[in-house]
C-alpha cells in the first residue's frame, strides 16, 4: 500500500500539491462575487455610558447579500483586554486594535441592553463599488492584515470605515462643502464627555496643543456621529453622470429609551471637590500664617502629587507617536520637577532656594492658568490652591528675613 502511494505520489510532490489546493481554495473565497441584490450600509451605534470606550459611539460596515447567504458587519473597534502590558500599551498608543466580523444580530442584543441607539444608512453604491469594498474588507480581515495601530483622533473605528468606503467609491463620492470651521478636536471630544466629568478632566489634562487645532470636516469624522451626519449630506455620481444622495435610506433599528440621566451628586463633581479642597487648604494656610508658620508637610504632599502627575504627562508626551499628548501646557503647573525639588525647597536649608522655587512655580502656574484650554474649572481651582501655597511660602521667607534683620539691628543697638 505504501509502495503504491509512493509510485503515484512521490514524497517531494506532497507539499506542492497541498499548497496548490490551498491556494485554489483561498482564491475561490477571495473571488466570491456579490449578487445584484447585495447592499452596503453603515451601522452607527450611539454613545453609551457603561465605560469610557463607549462614550463616543461606534461605526461598522454591513454587507448584506441574501442571494449568497451573506450578512456580515465589519468592525474596526476590537482590542484585547488581556494583552500583555495592556495599560502600558494603552498609554503609549501602541495597543493593537483589530478588524472583526460578525452578524448584525450578534451585536444588537448588547447595544439594546446598554440602551444605545442603532441606525442604519443604506449606501447608494454601484455593483462594482460594492464588490470592491467587499474584497478590500475581506483582504483587511485576513489574520496578517487585521491588526492596526489605533490613533485617537486620526485612525480609529470611525475613520477606518469612512476611508474604506471613500476608497471604494473614488472621486464619485463628494462630501458637502465645509462651512466655517470653528471647532477643535478637543471641543468635539468634549461634546461627548459631559456626563463623565472626571474622565473629561483627565483626558483634557492629558492631551496637548494639537487637540486645539480646528478640525476640518474630514478630520471631525473621527467621531461616529460625524461620519453619520456627513454621509447623510454626501452625494455620489452615477454612471450616467447624475449626482444623487449617497444615502438612499436611513432606518433606526433601535431607539433608546429616554431614561433619567445618571448625573453625579454635586459633591462628587471635580469642580466642587477641588473648590472644597482649595478652601480647606486656604483656611489652614491662613491660620498657620497668622501663627507665624507654614506647614511643610502640606507642600510636600501637594506639590509631590503635582510632580507625579507631571511625570506621567511627560511620559505620555515622549512615548506616544500620534502627537495627541505632545506640547501639553498642563506641564506648566503639573511640573515634573516638583518631585523631588519640593523636598529641598521645604527642608529649611536654603531660604534663597525656597524663595526661587516657589516664585518660579507661581509664575508657571499663572501662565498655565491662562493657556490651558480645559473646561469645568476644576484645574483652575487646583492651580489657585498651588498659588496660595506659593505665596504663603514666599511671604514666610520674607518674614523670616525681616525678623533676622530686626534681630541683628537690636543686637547692634
Amino acid at each position: 500500500m505504501m509502495t503504491t502511494c509512493k509510485r503515484f505520489f512521490p514524497k517531494n510532490w506532497v507539499w506542492p500539491v497541498l499548497c496548490l489546493l490551498l491556494t485554489a481554495h483561498c482564491s475561490l473565497l477571495t473571488a466570491q462575487t456579490l449578487s445584484p441584490s447585495a447592499r452596503v450600509s453603515l451601522i452607527t451605534y450611539g454613545p453609551g455610558q457603561d465605560d469610557i470606550s463607549s462614550v463616543f459611539g461606534h461605526t461598522e460596515i454591513r454587507i448584506y447579500d441574501p442571494a449568497i447567504g451573506l450578512d456580515r458587519n465589519y468592525s474596526y473597534g476590537g482590542f484585547d483586554y488581556n494583552a500583555d502590558y495592556f495599560i502600558l500599551k494603552f498609554l503609549r498608543g501602541t495597543l493593537p486594535y483589530t478588524l472583526s466580523a460578525h452578524a448584525l444580530y450578534q451585536a444588537i442584543y448588547y447595544y439594546q441592553q446598554n440602551n444605545r441607539s442603532i441606525r442604519e444608512q443604506l449606501l447608494n453604491m454601484s455593483a462594482m463599488q460594492r464588490q470592491h469594498l467587499f474584497e478590500a474588507l475581506e483582504t483587511n480581515y485576513r489574520p496578517e492584515n487585521r491588526l492596526y495601530r489605533y490613533k485617537f483622533f486620526y485612525d480609529n473605528c470611525a475613520t477606518r470605515p469612512r476611508d474604506m468606503i471613500a476608497e471604494a467609491c473614488g472621486d464619485s463620492l463628494q462630501f458637502p462643502a465645509p462651512k466655517k470651521l470653528t471647532k477643535s478636536y478637543r471641543a468635539w471630544m468634549n461634546d461627548f464627555l459631559g456626563e463623565k466629568p472626571w474622565e473629561q478632566l483627565g483626558m483634557n489634562i492629558a492631551i496637548g496643543r494639537p487637540a486645539d487645532a480646528v478640525a476640518t470636516t474630514w478630520e471631525s469624522m473621527y467621531l461616529p456621529n460625524n461620519v453619520f451626519n456627513q454621509l447623510a449630506q454626501a452625494t455620489i455620481q452615477q454612471s450616467n453622470r447624475q449626482q444623487v444622495p449617497f444615502v438612499s435610506s436611513t432606518q433606526t433599528l433601535f431607539e433608546p429609551q429616554n431614561l433619567p440621566k445618571q448625573n453625579l451628586p454635586l459633591p462628587l463633581y471635580p469642580a466642587f471637590v477641588f473648590a472644597v479642597f482649595g478652601a480647606l487648604i486656604g483656611f489652614i494656610t491662613y491660620r498657620q500664617y497668622m501663627q507665624g508658620k507654614v506647614n511643610r508637610s502640606i507642600d510636600r504632599v501637594l506639590f509631590g502629587f503635582a510632580g507625579l502627575c507631571g511625570w506621567l504627562l511627560l511620559f505620555l508626551w515622549v512615548v506616544r507617536d500620534d502627537d495627541v499628548t505632545s506640547w501639553n501646557p498642563s506641564i506648566l503647573w503639573l511640573l515634573p520637577l516638583h518631585l523631588p525639588l519640593v523636598f529641598r525647597a521645604t527642608s529649611g536649608k536654603s531660604q534663597r532656594f525656597t524663595n526661587l522655587y516657589f516664585g518660579i512655580t507661581a509664575v508657571l502656574a499663572l501662565i498655565g492658568l491662562l493657556v490651558c484650554n480645559i473646561p469645568g474649572g476644576a484645574h483652575a481651582l487646583f492651580i489657585l490652591t498651588l498659588l496660595i501655597r506659593c505665596v504663603a511660602n514666599i511671604q514666610q521667607v520674607r518674614r523670616t528675613r525681616a525678623l533676622a534683620v530686626s534681630s541683628k539691628d537690636l543686637q547692634g543697638f
